[in-house]
């Protein structure tokens, strides 16, 4: 179902060459978030939750990277402290060679026109008192982006236009709108300063089939226009192989296995990914797939295990799985795996 194109038009003229040569555009190099829970008599952290615990990777210009691992991983987390809205603990995060992870406000506040981000719930990140032109136009004022408010007007009408939707919704209000309408405004939000960086926090979770389709081919066509980079966050496989180029897996707030999406999914070396792909359901009755079933729940990022954070559920722990913490190490070209026994 994720093959059907868009109903939309195409979003603003096709750019192709802009993907030619690819820099880096986001450097994120051991990155943390640690939340304090609990704190002595004088005021100071005794205990922390490890929502994400030393995160690397480098995003390309015009790439999409896939961020995949159940609930509680440390997805959503890693992708708000990328672009500010949770202060990391430690680490730093790179946009275009230059360290946004410790800028003041007011350095920061024209870099944030280079990253936006798509929220998961497109009923509650809508002020409801707005018009969808008042929402899209928020950003445009706040960065002065427009001449006059005839520019503005215009602006937010090419971004509606751009998002499948018409010029004349510009009026109306959240409430007015479908979900799947809700969020093609919402992206619109996020294009209104031209951002070169948008992190999707699970846009598509609570839309309908049909309509993440439509959503999913709608990213796709307006990163090849307006080229732009995704960091996609995602617990379902389906949609992560199909709009990634490549794909990070993450448990317990770690990095456990990275490469090229169509690896990653079809040759997983780790075995919680293995354990993922095998709950993938499988639209070919014909085609049979061995449930792989993990014991136990995922452990408490309070108290986190020693050693490998996976290893009271792996079917294949070792000894010095439970006291030495396995490093990414590469596999193949490409494709990293922080697993004591798994195997090219």
């Amino acid at each position: 179902m994720l093959d059907r194109r868009d109903a939309c038009p195409a979003p603003g003229s096709q750019r192709p060459d802009q993907f030619q040569v690819k820099t880096t555009l986001l450097q994120v190099q051991d990155l943390k978030v640690h939340f304090p829970v609990r704190r002595t008599l004088f005021g100071r952290a005794k205990e922390f939750v490890r929502a994400v615990d030393g995160v690397s990777f480098a995003l390309q210009t015009g790439e999409t990277l896939g961020l995949v691992g159940e609930s509680g991983c440390g997805k959503t987390t890693l992708g708000r402290a990328i672009i500010r809205l949770i202060e990391l603990t430690e680490g730093t995060v790179s946009l275009e060679g230059e360290d946004i992870s410790r800028m003041s406000d007011a350095r920061l506040r024209p870099q944030r026109r280079k990253f936006q981000m798509i929220f998961q719930d497109p009923y509650g990140s809508l002020d409801p008192r707005m018009t969808v032109e008042q929402i899209i136009g928020e950003p445009i004022d706040i960065h002065q982006l427009a001449k006059n408010s005839a520019d503005r007007r215009k602006r937010v009408c090419q971004l509606l236009n751009d998002v499948g939707l018409d010029s004349a919704h510009a009026q109306r209000y959240p409430h007015e709108f479908s979900g799947g309408q809700r969020q093609r405004i919402g992206i619109a939000r996020a294009l209104a300063v031209e951002p070169k960086l948008i992190v999707c926090d699970e846009p598509v979770s609570a839309l309908d089939v049909s309509v993440q389709a439509q959503i999913i081919n709608l990213l796709k066509d307006l990163q090849r226009s307006h080229a732009l980079a995704y960091l996609f966050i995602a617990h379902d496989l389906a949609v992560i192989e199909h709009i990634s180029d490549r794909i990070m897996v993450m448990y317990l707030g770690r990095v456990v296995e990275t490469g090229d999406a169509k690896t990653v999914c079809r040759s997983p070396k780790h075995p919680y990914t293995q354990a993922l792909i095998s709950a993938v359901p499988v639209v070919d009755p014909a085609t049979k797939r061995a449930r792989l079933l993990l014991p136990g729940e995922p452990p408490s990022p309070l108290n986190p295990p020693a050693g490998c954070p996976f290893h009271p559920r792996c079917p294949l722990v070792e000894p010095r799985c439970r006291t030495e913490t396995p490093p990414l190490r590469e596999l193949a070209s490409g494709h990293q795996v922080a697993c004591h026994v798994a195997q090219p």
